[in-house]
């Protein structure tokens, strides 16, 4: 199997992963609060990180701790709002349409380039129609109105496009592993200093959560992050972006296969076009080949 074949492979089970996770997000708060359950979702998801910093550290892949712990700081507290909103969303609406709402941080992130210098291109406009129409179908009702679900998980979008940004400016000037395990350990923290006194969680309502805490933090947090790092060594970003936006598909078909979520024709569509948009925006065009001469 190549680099490239293996790489492939490694993104689209990162996907999977993190679009069945939206199934467990549901389930799990049936018993926990959304800042309980992302307190040990993300405890969890730095400790999983914590053994492979360690062995990166003794094999030569150290760097300065202090601008690592500054930036995972603030990666933290941006994941923070990112994941609250979408916690506290899905607890109003159902897994798909969360995970597609989610995705949208494909379009979104171009767009808030813009604002610190980075052009936009046509097909990424064209993508973002896409999707806009697309999330129309999906979410609004007919007095024009979104839910409440579908406004948090949106918003949460928007933290998710800031945090890839800062991703995609600070993660090839520091160790990618440690950064991950920090901005988790920070957000965990701070989920933890809200959620506890104002959810008062139990530990029989804890132990209740138990399954789907273990699937967010050690599979969704954890070893997904981890499996996208080692894949892009080998993928470029755009090619890596469009297999990992699938992640929604796989939160559309976790919802179905464990929820019984069923969406309408119109959903259908909608979740389509959003698929489409995401994809479109991502596109390279392919470059034309010097003519050979004879």
């Amino acid at each position: 199997m190549n680099d490239k074949l293996r790489s492939d492979l490694l993104l689209l089970l990162a996907a999977a992963i993190w679009g069945f996770a939206f199934v467990a997000q549901r389930v799990g708060m049936e018993h926990v609060g959304p800042f309980t359950f992302n307190t040990f979702r993300f405890l969890m998801g730095a400790a999983v990180l914590v053994p492979v910093v360690h062995w990166r550290r003794r094999n030569g892949h150290a760097a300065p701790w202090r601008v690592d712990l500054r930036r995972g700081a603030i990666l933290g507290l941006v994941l923070f709002g990112g994941a609250s909103f979408q916690q506290w969303g899905v607890v109003y609406t159902t897994a798909g349409k969360a995970g597609f709402i989610t995705g949208l941080y494909v379009v979104l992130v171009p767009f808030l380039g813009m604002f610190i210098g980075q052009r936009t291109k046509a097909r990424t406009w064209a993508g973002a129609v896409l999707a806009l129409v697309g999330l129309y179908l999906l979410t609004m009702t007919g007095r024009l109105v979104m839910s409440l679900g579908d406004t948090l998980v949106l918003m949460g979008a928007l933290f998710w496009s800031i945090h890839v940004l800062l991703i995609g400016r600070w993660a090839p000037h520091t160790e990618p592993i440690r950064l991950a395990a920090l901005q988790f350990l920070v957000c965990g923290v701070v989920s933890g200093a809200v959620g506890l006194p104002l959810e008062q969680p139990t530990a029989e309502a804890v132990a209740g959560a138990a399954a789907p805490l273990l699937y967010a933090g050690l599979a969704s947090t954890g070893i997904a992050f981890t499996l996208q790092v080692v894949a892009q060594r080998h993928a470029p970003p755009a090619h890596a972006a469009i297999i990992l936006s699938l992640e929604a598909a796989f939160a559309v078909l976790g919802g179905w296969l464990l929820l019984g979520e069923i969406l309408s024709v119109r959903g259908m569509v909608g979740c389509a076009l959003m698929l489409g948009g995401m994809i479109l925006s991502q596109l390279e065009p392919r470059r034309r080949r010097p003519p050979v001469v004879t």
